[in-house]
């Protein structure tokens, strides 16, 4: 990375990303920024920008938890240090990388010498690095659960404790949390969304003349750094200062019963859970009002710390997109009053939103974002690709996955039964009827998701932290005891105990005490859950395409995609009909973007069973060369009917037992419907060596257990009972499973 970062007041655009982030400059209490953006639009160059432009600090010299010579922490661990004088320094930016650990991020804390000499070695970690300054996470949403809730936790309570075997160690950990994510690489849970105060929708820009002015200035940066800064000089100070006048005039600011009305009543219509929406609104108006320079808060502010800190929060249903609809703000912006205090009755009066900044700064006409400054008109040069979203805009509440209502042609698919299908729907004239050349039907809608039971890998894993199958993780509950393997992290005191109680009259101990020693330390071997590859093999023949089935399949391939995003899983999907299988959806934690695919499936033509069975082996190899430690699940949805090709049984046979020599966890999903069904799914699942399960033994509440395999074993089924019980229709499936 250059020396020179890149001016904030050259950035093109992006004007809600700008505002979100200079508020938090302004007020760091408002909780940070979540930036939700495509790849290729300056979100990390943006939040370099914003560490440059911060204020220097002071700290005690030598104290390498940054503390305030003003008002130094009582509790720091290179404390305690006498107020007075100290040294001046830029404010940091950290970053703390995807793959860091727990001790990269709060610290490591030696407990061999802690044990043996009594002594707290603690060295500091990326947390105390950022006191004071901004921590920023690009990626977010790739980081493990317990990193990002250590994180958070940080964040809203401004220290950072770290917790070893009774040793416990403080510090403070105030700084800016800026998060970035590309939301088709997965979601972060609903948890963890709630955690950050702000929220920024970026893409990249369609105009034309915005796009040459980006490419034009990041051309004029790369060609030469410090001279394109110098270029920017003037409106970077007048911003700095005008951070801290703000950051001054905070205090001032008077936020009225109006003004709170207005914010109770826009958090109670977007049904938002708990009070933290609430309270991070009203921060960020309470900023928003020291920013433009007013110590009073008006609607006008309500309404922006609103778009910018309700879109994550609110209720949606699953796959939906996030976003506000500012319609509806405004409605009951207008519908809530305001109070006698309250001096702007509404959006009408937005005459000072211009920019992001108000009517004097970067954002506004005479600022470096106004039309004759930098950020618009003819500024200087150079810039880095990002995208200019206009001010105070959010994406509209819309429905862009199957919402369990009207499908894409206006019928309501939520019927799961089966019609009468012939089997000359598989092809041929029957394929013409199907609705078009080669037998294709339009999509179907899926009918409305259900909570499944959980599909489990058998076996013992080591993958990527989940909530699926079994593994050994690092967090989780106690399962043994092992010599340490490296540095000892987790340590198993019972263990080490016993190991060196043996020795304790070889090592001379005669009275009390215990002598330990590095050979008696014992590490905990922990087991939790793990995130799997789930790949869906579905079959999008003429005998799948009757309307009402179709819909029961997609519900079904839907529960079981939420059901993935909950677990922490990667997804594909691979669909088959006509003569040929095609792979949908490449593996990824994006289940939006397998929801999406899915809404659109078409149906029709013809079984090729063997070639989907087949382009799943085919997947799973390579996922397995990229991701070997990710333990795969494969998800056949079908009625086993196999058309497709020459010898189409015999094939789809052959390929069922190449899967299930290579130990691949399986699940076929029987879709078969109607008074005579044929087994040919269940056929399908002996081959596969898989556990077969109908669409309403899928539900939660019909279901027990699905999978009882080992992994990476040949076995062959012994046992299979299936036991209905009526009054709580409840499916229990039990397997005995042995290895030939």
């Amino acid at each position: 990375m250059t020396a020179t970062p890149y001016p904030f007041t050259a950035l093109v655009g992006m004007a809600d990303l700008r505002l979100a982030l200079l508020l938090n400059a302004v007020s760091p209490a408002v909780g940070g920024v979540l930036v939700r953006g495509e790849k290729g639009t300056a979100k990390s160059t943006a939040v370099r920008a914003l560490a440059a432009l911060l204020p220097g600090i002071d700290v005690v010299a030598g104290c390498r938890f940054s503390c305030d010579p003003a008002a130094p922490d009582p509790g720091c661990p290179d404390g305690p240090h006498e107020p007075g004088t100290g040294t001046v320094r830029p404010a940091r930016m950290v970053e703390l990388p995807v793959g860091a650990s727990e001790d990269r991020l709060v610290g490591a804390l030696d407990i061999e010498r802690a044990l043996s000499d009594g002594v707290k070695a603690f060295e500091p970690g990326l947390l105390a690095d950022a006191h004071r300054g901004v921590l920023y996470v690009d990626e977010v949403n790739l980081l493990h659960d317990h990193l990002i809730d250590l994180l958070l936790d940080a964040a809203a309570m401004g220290a950072s404790y770290v917790e070893r075997e009774g040793v416990s160690v403080r510090h403070a950990a105030r700084f800016l949390l800026v998060g970035t994510m590309n939301p088709e690489e997965g979601e972060l849970r609903p948890q963890l969304l709630d955690r950050f105060g702000l929220t920024v929708e970026v893409a990249a820009s369609r105009d034309t003349d915005e796009r040459v002015e980006v490419v034009r200035r990041r051309l004029a940066y790369d060609e030469d750094p410090a001279g394109f800064a110098a270029r920017w000089a003037d409106e970077e100070g007048a911003l700095r200062e005008r951070v801290a006048a703000a950051r001054a005039l905070l205090s001032q600011v008077r936020l009225g019963d109006g003004a709170l009305r207005q914010i109770a009543a826009v958090c109670a219509a977007f049904e938002v859970d708990g009070m933290r929406a609430d309270i991070v609104t009203a921060r960020t108006a309470t900023a928003l009002a020291a920013w433009a320079g007013r110590t009073e808060v008006t609607a006008e502010d309500v309404r922006q710390a609103a778009l910018l800190s309700l879109p994550h929060r609110r209720r949606r249903a699953p796959f939906d997109a996030p976003g506000l609809d500012e319609d509806k703000l405004d409605e009951v912006l207008r519908g809530s009053g305001g109070g006698d205090d309250d001096p702007d009755p509404g959006p009408e009066g937005r005459d000072e939103q211009d920019g992001p900044e108000g009517p004097e700064g970067p954002g506004g006409p005479d600022g470096p974002g106004g039309p004759d400054g930098p950020g618009g008109g003819q500024p200087p040069q150079g810039a880095p690709e990002q995208a200019p979203p206009s001010a105070g805009s959010s994406v509209p509440e819309q429905r862009t996955g199957p919402d369990g209502s009207n499908g894409p042609d206006g019928s309501n698919s939520s019927d799961s039964s089966d019609s009468s299908v012939p089997d000359a729907a598989d092809g041929g004239v029957g394929g013409v009827a199907a609705g078009g050349p080669g037998g294709e039907r339009a999509a179907v809608g899926a009918a409305e998701p259900f909570r499944t039971r959980r599909l489990d890998v058998p076996g013992l894993g080591e993958g990527a932290a989940g909530r699926r199958s079994r593994a050994r993780t690092a967090h989780g509950r106690t399962t043994g005891a092992r010599r340490p393997r490296g540095t000892l992290s987790k340590l198993h005191l019972s263990a080490t105990v016993r190991a060196a109680a043996p020795h304790q009259r070889s090592r001379g101990r005669q009275g009390p005490g215990l002598v330990v020693r590095r050979d008696d330390l014992r590490e905990a071997v922990r087991e939790g859950r793990e995130g799997n590859l789930v790949l869906f093999v579905v079959d999008a023949s003429g005998s799948m395409a009757a309307r009402k089935r179709m819909g029961a399949v997609k519900g079904a391939v839907l529960s079981l995609l939420l059901d993935a995003y909950q677990r922490r899983d990667k997804v594909g999907l691979i669909t088959f009909r006509g003569a040929e299988a095609a792979l949908a959806l490449p593996p990824t934690s994006s289940v939006d973007a397998g929801a999406a695919r899915l809404e659109k499936l078409p149906t029709g033509g013809r079984t090729p069973l063997a070639a989907g069975l087949l382009k799943a082996r085919e997947v799973l190899r390579i996922e397995r060369l990229r991701d070997p430690s990710r333990r795969p699940l494969l998800v056949v949805v079908t009625d086993g009917r196999a058309t497709g090709g020459p010898d189409p049984v015999a094939r789809a046979g052959r390929a069922a037992g190449l899967l299930a020599d290579d130990g691949v966890a399986s699940v076929v999903v029987d879709c078969e419907a109607g008074p005579v069904r044929l087994g040919l799914a269940g056929a399908l699942a002996h081959e596969l060596r898989a556990t077969p399960v109908t669409l309403d033994e899928l539900r939660a509440d019909s279901m027990t257990a699905l999978v009882r395999d080992a992994r990476g074993t040949n076995t062959a089924r012994t046992v299979r009972e299936t036991r209905t019980v009526r009054d709580t229709r409840t499916v229990s499936v039990r397997g005995t499973w042995r290895a030939s």
